[in-house]
């Protein structure tokens, strides 16, 4: 039987760390309901070399993924979007209209001040929070 899956878009600001950290959990851990895409309301150009090495850590590569507008997503029509910052809440295009929004924010580790161990340590926190609270929110559905 072949079910078709629903769709998420993440949506943050830079598309670098949480919402790249967020679509490598999906497609991973929900991969035969979900298919997770993510994408930036102001791509940084680069996913942050942090949110590489946490994913890797729980063995999901994320290190090819491309940082991405959220117009790039004009014709997805997903089943439903999550904003994982507030800034991306606030600027989430008026076309996305009749799709199902939902605010999930997650602080951003990549602002972490301190040396390498509690840059990294503020990444493990922020995937683990997302492994946890997203991907019950999406079983749930």
């Amino acid at each position: 039987m072949n079910v078709e899956k629903r769709r998420v878009l993440i949506l943050c600001t830079g598309n670098s760390c949480r919402s790249q950290m967020a679509e490598g959990l999906v497609n991973a851990y929900l991969g035969e309901s979900w298919q997770a895409f993510s994408a930036g309301t102001a791509p940084s150009g680069m996913i942050h070399p942090l949110a590489v090495r946490a994913m890797a850590e729980i063995d999901i590569d994320i290190r090819d993924g491309e940082t991405e507008s959220v117009e790039d997503y004009r014709e997805l029509h997903p089943d439903l979007v999550v904003t994982v910052c507030d800034s991306a809440a606030k600027n989430c295009p008026v076309w996305l209209g009749d799709e199902e929004v939902t605010h999930m924010p997650f602080d951003d580790p990549t602002k972490v001040i301190g040396s390498d161990s509690e840059r990294i340590s503020a990444c493990r926190q922020v995937r683990d929070l997302m492994r946890d609270k997203l991907l019950t929110y999406l079983q749930s559905r």
